[in-house]
């Protein structure tokens, strides 16, 4: 297997460089991630259309990853809540080491191939559910052996990986591959493929609760309110979607709870008049 990801740098005495430089030039790398997402998208279109058929009868997606590839699962699944009002355990993001190594690593989890599988069993899975594997190495055992064990027991399976060919990719049958090439400083694959596995995970879960309807014309409908910053802007959705005053926006959102049920509620009351 290729190890595009583990290849040495285009640039080399970066000590030598100035702080000029080394800015300039980490952001030209920066500039190809984008282009390498675009080559990916009929691979995250094949992987999300068969995600939004399960999860609408009820399944539920789990990301699996070491260091920063478990981070960045974590990350986009603790999101989903608060910006969409889903329950919590709609995306659940598992980190070889378990939550402790969300802030520090925890030495050879990722090596465990058994793990990942024990962490989504903590969670009753079933077939409708569907679990990610996130690795930019492609070939982290605690994400070859949850893919394995999770297909072998009928859930779907897919991976984002920033390596051709690799071992986590052919454990799954959706793999999405984001081939970023060599980073900056050679193997910090917290940098270009972190930066790819963030953008391509947000592109799975966007699409998907777009579809699942939990977003109307282009508004966060079912946010949850949760500090003063989204009250607002509830509000001020609340004031675009209905051309009412924001006294009376903020006193339909404070009622209702939702943009959505505040919608809802004054265009029903208003359908009777």
């Amino acid at each position: 297997m290729s190890s595009i990801t583990e290849s040495s740098s285009h640039y080399n005495q970066l000590e030598n460089m100035s702080v000029r430089e080394l800015l300039e030039n980490i952001n030209r790398e920066d500039k190809t991630v984008p282009l390498a997402v675009e080559k990916a998208i009929p691979q995250i279109e094949a992987l999300v259309a068969r995600l939004v058929a399960r999860m609408e009868q009820g399944g539920r997606l789990f990301y699996i990853g070491a260091g920063t590839s478990g981070r960045l699962g974590i990350v986009d699944a603790s999101e989903c809540p608060p910006t969409y009002g889903v329950p919590h355990d709609w995306v659940i993001g598992l980190i070889a080491g378990g939550d402790q190594a969300i802030r520090k690593a925890v030495e050879f989890a990722e090596d465990d191939r058994q793990q990942a599988w024990k962490d989504i069993e903590a969670y009753q899975p079933t077939e409708l559910d569907t679990v990610v594997g996130i690795a930019a190495s492609g070939r982290t055992p605690y994400v070859i052996g949850g893919l394995e064990e999770a297909r072998k027991r009928g859930l779907l399976t897919g991976c984002v990986v920033c390596n051709p060919g690799s071992a986590v990719a052919a454990a799954c049958e959706y793999p999405i591959e984001a081939i970023v090439g060599p980073e900056f400083v050679t193997g910090s694959t917290r940098m270009k493929a972190g930066t790819a596995q963030k953008l391509v995970l947000n592109m799975i879960t966007t699409s998907t609760m777009v579809r699942l309807g939990r977003v109307r014309g282009n508004k966060m409908v079912d946010m949850q309110l949760s500090n003063k910053k989204l009250v607002e802007r509830g509000t001020r959705m609340i004031m675009d979607e209905l051309t009412i005053e924001e006294a009376a926006a903020a006193s339909l959102l404070q009622e209702h709870g939702s943009v959505r049920k505040a919608v809802d509620f004054y265009r029903q009351q208003h359908a009777r008049h």
